[in-house]
């Protein structure tokens, strides 16, 4: 019997980050978010020209101040065959 593949999953099993079936950005793509915006100063429309074609401005505000993709690896489950 095969394992299928390991995803993240958060204190209550459910499937986060990048192995989430609705991401539409890596997990590095998000730490780059941040690191851009905390450390070289960009702002949310220079971030949107640099990842918008896959997520909108919102979403780019959202993950720059923490508020969405912030729940914390617990441990590893297997999905599919």
């Amino acid at each position: 019997m095969s394992r299928g593949r390991l995803v993240w999953v958060d204190e209550t099993c459910r499937i986060i980050g990048e192995d989430h079936p609705n991401a539409r950005l890596s997990d590095e793509d998000v730490d780059e978010i941040r690191r851009l915006h905390e450390d070289e100063g960009f702002g949310y429309e220079r971030l949107v020209k640099r990842f918008g074609n896959r997520v909108s401005l919102t979403q780019i505000r959202r993950i720059a101040n923490y508020e969405t993709r912030i729940a914390t690896r617990v441990r590893c489950k297997s999905v599919g065959n």
